[in-house]
């Protein structure tokens, strides 16, 4: 059932003592939305130390839970109670010490994923020094007569770079290739040690370093480090048993923790709109829809019994911006509602778009881009895409449905005008049908957008602009005469002089309601009343032949598929066939795309503009949430 659930104010009072339990109750009973609306009296914020407690022992909860892994769905039970103040105190108390105790065992499991990290990078460096079979500390002596660099190079390089150490007594050899690099020791005398380093540099050299552990024969570092790993995997074998009984231990604690921080969040987050309060009394305030009021104070008499107070009033009509708007959508309307509130949320008491919105933007998209074959494409793309998108991919499924159904009425399948016999016309060769019933359809859409708007000007107490305004009813007296004698000029009807009167006293309201509001000077005046009144016939029109975009896309959806076949119908078979297509693909993914987003922009700016403030806040129940 599509519809806008009334909502009343209400204001609690109860015991600061039992503030925490009043919020959780609010909570369980699921449609309550806090709002700052308690009485001046009550200026102390007891809520707030509560709130900074439990954003602390939510974040700790939040981390352990993390670091323990899934610890299941939390059930709350029916009769708990919120915690207290103190409650929160003491919890934190108790994780920061279970905080600790699991950092300490991590930067143990830390430790050891360094050490086996870098067990793996002296694995490796062996790895490319093994086929030496030399005492490396011998070898890298740093006394030694000859100095040593152990690297690589370009494999192509080595010949070259061998001829030019030769020159400075140095000996190049040769022990690994891996890919395109040549591992080498060169070793030469020690005081042309520079020399040779300037040539490497310059010939691509990289330096393998050589770890002090690994400064003895290879075979020597090959049982070292198997006995590293061995010592190393023991005591990774050790942490992970510490842990699990970290884990065991604290589970049932942890588990506490959930509930409590579960129970104390409706309080929590009450108090960022404002929980107020003095002495032993606290007051809450919020909204909730006038049907559930008297289910709301069965509940509470249920759990206070009597030891609060209730208060209940409508609201006013001067503040229908602070009130969060409710709407229930059916679940086939679902869908469509991201897309009204990517453009904003109606305020209380607004009228919701998103009914005729779901309806007009499928309306508009299948007149667009009519045609059976691309229709099929587009709803089974979506239907295949509907684990990824979710409930959007409906719109693609109905969307797909919508131009399928106006290909029927076309007689268009994959571009072909020729196979099926049109229920309807063809743009293609009704063309200015199409453009009559485009314009014909945004007269009657701005018709419908001013008499919304003047609904919600009067709803929302603003009664002279709902009469008076150009978006008022002053404003479609204007149009309708303009739009009658637009279509005597034509000829369609004889309607001219009763059509001009009606256009006459329209703008007439217009001009005075525009003067009488503007509080200016005399030029100032006549300026701003000139303007804005010339304005509202200008942008009336300007949006009706707007929607002759419509007619002109449905024509250019023939227009391209034209252009393909006569590219295809000048080549061969195999080249027809796959320009054929190709071609549609490029239709489907460009045109479509291009329809999809005309047919929103139509949308927003020739409809909400005109009546859709969109500056709502949405209806936000306290809930019961734990933490996963």
């Amino acid at each position: 059932m599509f519809r806008a659930e009334p909502l009343v104010r209400i204001r609690l009072l109860m015991l600061a003592s039992e503030a925490a339990d009043a919020a959780l109750e609010l909570a369980r009973f699921g449609v309550f939305s806090p709002a700052a609306h308690t009485p001046p009296e009550l200026a102390e914020s007891l809520a707030d130390p509560y709130r900074e407690a439990w954003l602390e022992a939510e974040s700790r909860v939040s981390k352990l839970v993390e670091r323990c892994g899934n610890m299941g769905e939390l059930i709350i039970p029916e009769g708990a109670a919120a915690p207290t103040l103190a409650d929160l105190d003491e919890l934190n108390a108790w994780l920061k010490g279970v905080w600790n105790t699991c950092l300490s065992a991590h930067e143990g499991e830390a430790r050891i994923q360094e050490e086996i990290r870098h067990l793996d990078a002296l694995e490796d460096t062996l790895t490319k020094l093994e086929r030496l079979n030399v005492d490396l500390a011998q070898l890298l002596r740093a006394d030694g007569l000859l100095a040593v660099n152990i690297g690589s190079l370009p494999a192509g390089s080595v010949r070259r770079v061998a001829e030019a150490l030769a020159m400075t007594g140095s000996l190049v050899t040769t022990f690994d290739q891996v890919g395109g690099q040549a591992y080498t020791v060169i070793a030469g005398p020690r005081d042309r040690h520079d020399e040779v380093r300037g040539l490497l540099s310059q010939a691509g050299w990289r330096e393998l370093p050589v770890p002090p552990e690994l400064r003895i024969h290879p075979q020597a570092a090959r049982a070292w480090l198997a006995e590293e790993r061995q010592r190393v995997e023991a005591m990774n074998v050790r942490e992970c048993a510490a842990m699990d009984n970290l884990r065991g231990q604290y589970r049932t604690g942890l588990e506490e923790a959930r509930l409590r921080v579960a129970l104390g969040r409706p309080l929590a987050e009450a108090a960022m709109v404002g929980v107020r309060g003095r002495g032993g009394l606290a007051g809450l305030a919020g909204w909730v829809p006038r049907r559930r009021v008297e289910a709301l104070k069965t509940a509470l008499e249920q759990r206070f019994r009597g030891r609060y107070w209730l208060a209940i009033e409508p609201p006013r009509r001067d503040e229908a911006a602070q009130v969060p708007s409710l709407v229930r959508y059916p679940v086939w309307l679902q869908p469509f509602v991201p897309l009204v509130k990517s453009y904003g949320v109606p305020r209380y008491g607004e009228f919701d778009p998103t009914l005729p919105f779901a309806f007009t933007y499928l309306l508009l998209f299948g007149a667009m881009f009519g045609d059976i074959g691309h229709g099929a494409v587009i709803l089974l793309l979506a239907a295949s895409l509907y684990k990824k998108l979710g409930k959007l991919a409906w719109i693609g499924v109905a969307a797909g449905a919508v131009s399928m159904l106006f290909g029927l009425l076309y007689g268009s399948i994959f571009g072909y005008e020729d196979i099926l016999h049109p229920l309807w016309m063809s743009p293609l060769h009704h063309p200015t049908q199409m453009l009559t019933l485009a314009v014909s359809f945004g007269v009657g859409f701005i018709i419908l957008t001013l008499l919304v708007n003047a609904r919600n000007q009067y709803t929302a107490g603003h009664v002279h602009a709902a009469l008076f305004d150009s978006t008022g009813l002053a404003g479609l007296l204007f149009y309708l005469g303009a739009v009658g004698g637009v279509v005597s000029l034509a000829g369609g009807a004889a309607l001219a002089t009763p059509s001009w009167i009606l256009a006459g006293i329209g703008i007439t309201i217009v001009a005075l309601f525009k003067w009488i509001e503007t509080r200016a000077s005399l030029g100032e005046r006549v300026l701003v009343t000139s303007i804005e009144t010339l304005e509202t016939g200008i942008n009336l029109f300007a949006n009706t032949l707007s929607f002759m975009r419509v007619a002109a896309f449905s024509l250019n959806h023939v227009a391209l598929a034209l252009a393909v076949f006569t590219l295809a119908n000048g080549m061969g078979t195999a080249g027809h066939w796959l320009t054929i297509v190709l071609g549609n693909v490029v239709i489907i993914v460009l045109e479509g795309g291009i329809v999809a987003i005309q047919a929103l922009r139509l949308m927003y700016y020739e409809g909400f503009s005109r009546f859709f403030s969109g500056d709502g806040t949405e209806f936000v129940p306290l809930k019961l949430v734990g933490v996963k």
